[in-house]
């Protein structure tokens, strides 16, 4: 599954909790500093991708008049589009090594701006980080259906994309996300 804008915070504070508890871990810093730096590296991660499908959505615009002519899939082509381009724009498009890549990122600035400290290998620390991304966006999928229904149960109709609708889905998915053991 893919990373989106609003899982980061809970990415970034389950990434942050899991190498507190971790036994070969030694924490330098606040739990709060370690989660807004690991935050900004899976928002940077993110904001590149938002770049690249920009760009390809500029491209495919220039070609509007020759996709309708051949009556061509735009999905397709935004997707070939963007796998094409993804190399050159730093974009890694498999889940599994983007978030093998983002583990390292993580790893490395925390270990360079002295936040952690460890004596195992570092692979043994990417894996907890890559293992916490990846648990928590399985996870999220499930939290994220609940929270859905939950929201269409409720007496007071909320509409997507209004700020009542934001504030409630915000707190049921963070009580969904407790109580899957998530955050």
């Amino acid at each position: 599954m893919r990373m989106k804008y609003h899982h980061t915070p809970y990415v970034a504070r389950r990434i942050s909790r899991d190498l507190a508890t971790c036994e070969f871990v030694e924490v330098r810093k606040t739990k709060d500093e370690i989660t807004v730096e690991i935050e900004k590296i899976l928002v940077a991660d993110l904001e590149k991708e938002h770049d690249l499908d920009e760009k390809v959505n500029d491209i495919l615009d220039e070609q509007e008049d020759n996709i309708e002519f051949y009556n061509a899939d735009y999905r397709q082509l935004f997707w070939m589009t963007k796998k094409r381009m993804a190399n050159e724009h730093g974009v890694i498009l498999n889940n599994e090594d983007r978030f093998t890549d983002i583990a390292h990122q993580i790893l490395d600035y925390l270990w360079e701006e002295d936040y952690i400290h460890y004596t195992v290998t570092d692979n043994k620390i990417k894996n907890v980080i890559f293992a916490s991304i990846d648990e928590f966006l399985k996870g999220f999928e499930e939290a994220d259906s609940d929270v859905h229904v939950k929201i269409k149960s409720y007496k007071r109709k909320l509409i997507p994309g209004t700020e009542d609708y934001d504030l409630v889905f915000a707190r049921l998915y963070e009580e969904e996300l407790i109580k899957r053991g998530l955050l």
